[in-house]
This record gives C-alpha cells, sequence and structure tokens, in this order.
C-alpha cells in the first residue's frame, strides 16, 4: 500500500442505542465494502480525538472509525440517573451503546483497537460477537489483575459512600491531571502535543460531563470482575493480537502487557519508553506495525 495521499475524514453523528453517537471515519479512495476496517475504542478523559493523527497516517489505506461513548467528545451526555436523569452511566451501558452503533454501521468484521477504557468496552463487544473480530490492538488496555499498578487499585477500590471518594475522582478531573496523563512517563514531552489534553479538559469542565466522569470511576471495578470472563474468551478465540504499550503507564504496568502471552502466547508484543498515551509521542514506531498487522490478517479475516 501507497501509504503517501492524505486520508478523506468524515466527522459524522448517528443515532446508536437511544444516543446521538458523534464519530470520524477515514474514507479510502475507491474503498470496497471489504476494505480492513479498525474501531479505534478510545479512553479515558479523552474522545475520538486522540485517533487524529493515527487516522492522518493510515487512513489512506484503512477504513478507521473512531466513536465517541456517551458522555465523552461531541456525543451526547444524557442526563445520570444520579442526577435525575434515566441514563446509566456504567460499562455495560457504554458496550450497549457501542453494540449498536456497530449494528448502525453494519460493520461485520473488523480489527478492534482496545485502548484504556476501550479495553473493557471492547472486550464486552468481542466477548459477545466474537465472529466480527478480525484481529486484536491493545495499547495499555488492561485486562489482567497484575496489570495494575498500586495507584490503580487503590483508586478502583474507593466506593461512592466512602467519605472523601467522590472528591478525589473530581480531583482526577482537573487540567493538572488530564496534562499529566499524557505527558506523565513520556520520553521528550515536547513531543506531545497540548491539543489532546486541552480538548479533554474542555468537555470535562462542561456541567454535564462530570456527573458521567464520577460514575464511570465508581464502576470500574465491574471490569475486575469481568477480567476471568475475557481471559477465557481469549483461549478460546485466539484473535491475532498486536500489544503496543506505553511501559512507563501509572495505571497499567508492563506487566499487564506480559499477562496477555499467557493466554495468548503468539501475539506480537512491542514495549515503548513512555506513558499511557503512547500513540502522541510513538506514533511514527507504532503505525507501521499497526499496519503490517492488519494487512497480515486482514486476508485470514
Amino acid at each position: 500500500m501507497s501509504r503517501h495521499s492524505i486520508p478523506s475524514i468524515r466527522h459524522r453523528f448517528i443515532e446508536a442505542g437511544g444516543v446521538r453517537v458523534f464519530y470520524r471515519e477515514s474514507v479510502p479512495t475507491g474503498a470496497p465494502a471489504d476494505f480492513p476496517t479498525i474501531l479505534l475504542l478510545h479512553g479515558f478523559p479523552s474522545s475520538s480525538h486522540q485517533y487524529r493523527r493515527l487516522m492522518d497516517a493510515l487512513g489512506s489505506d484503512y477504513r478507521l472509525i473512531a466513536p465517541d461513548y456517551p458522555g465523552f467528545g461531541h456525543s451526547d451526555a444524557p442526563t445520570s440517573t444520579n442526577e435525575g436523569g434515566s441514563f446509566v452511566y456504567s460499562f455495560d451501558k457504554l458496550a450497549d451503546v457501542m453494540e449498536a452503533f456497530v449494528d448502525a454501521l453494519a460493520l461485520k468484521c473488523f480489527v478492534l483497537y482496545a485502548f484504556d477504557f476501550g479495553a473493557p468496552v471492547g472486550f464486552r463487544l468481542a466477548s459477545r460477537k466474537p465472529e466480527r473480530i478480525a484481529g486484536l490492538i491493545v495499547q495499555n488496555g488492561n485486562a489482567y489483575l497484575e496489570g495494575l499498578s498500586d495507584i490503580a487499585r487503590d483508586f478502583i477500590a474507593l466506593k461512592s459512600e466512602d467519605e472523601g471518594a467522590e472528591e478525589q475522582v473530581r480531583q482526577l478531573l482537573t487540567l493538572e491531571m488530564t496534562r499529566a496523563q499524557y505527558v506523565g512517563g513520556t520520553k521528550d514531552p515536547d513531543l506531545v502535543a497540548p491539543d489532546g489534553w486541552t480538548m479533554d479538559q474542555h468537555f470535562l469542565d462542561r456541567p454535564d460531563r462530570r456527573q458521567p466522569q464520577i460514575d464511570l470511576a465508581f464502576d470500574y471495578k465491574s471490569n475486575l470482575a469481568r477480567y476471568g470472563e475475557w481471559q477465557e474468551w481469549l483461549r478460546r478465540e485466539r484473535p491475532p493480537t498486536l500489544i503496543t504499550w506505553g511501559r512507563n503507564d501509572p495505571f497499567f504496568t508492563e506487566k499487564g502487557a506480559r499477562a496477555f502471552l499467557t493466554d495468548l502466547p503468539e501475539a506480537e508484543l512491542h514495549l515503548f519508553d513512555t506513558g499511557h498515551f503512547a500513540l502522541e509521542e510513538n506514533l511514527p514506531e507504532i503505525a507501521p506495525l499497526i499496519a503490517d498487522f492488519v494487512d497480515r490478517i486482514w486476508a485470514k479475516a
């Protein structure tokens, strides 16, 4: 593939699961219906915006689709049940909406890119309909207890009824902490553009976005209860897997990356001397790995 032309990126809304979901989609010229497709699931506290550079790098040769979850980015933020609304902000619910999104776009087969929150959302999708998953790309997306740092364990253990717990969550939603998630652990912070954390904070500061993040923070422990189920899915289905991991991530450790090899011994593992948002600093190294991986597995999908 040439990988020299500038891709066209469309920005759209679609109704999915009762929510107006925003998404970005690269449109390769003359792409057939079975063109290689990658579903990019974003993390916290980000949105599809985090994949803008990857879409520029690979969007001419692959159909890349990056949605915003409810309560994130440009997607709708229905009022939480904890504020008198009817929308439950849980990882099960995010997966329900993303499954409806996949159905609305009639995606029959795709490579799943699972990063951070995208791992628990994506693994729910994969375990529900494994026939859709042509391959798996995991980037700092945890599915093993040994991958949780002490900081992550302490945060996940917080309960909404605990004194001071909500205030601890709110401290994570500040500009200082948002920026730290981008530049923490990087080898060269100058390679990380401020656009990412600035965009994220713009949405975090909106009044309708705080409660959804608090709800999801307290629900994160539900993911740990599903780790065994997802690990069994990996062993059973053996999806072709590429693992690219920022080894200096303060939340999801290198042990979490290596743990995938216990269930997927043929997975390809690449560690980078960077932090949580590895694409920000190491896109030039990671993008070719993704392209090579997708090229090799798509014909077998």
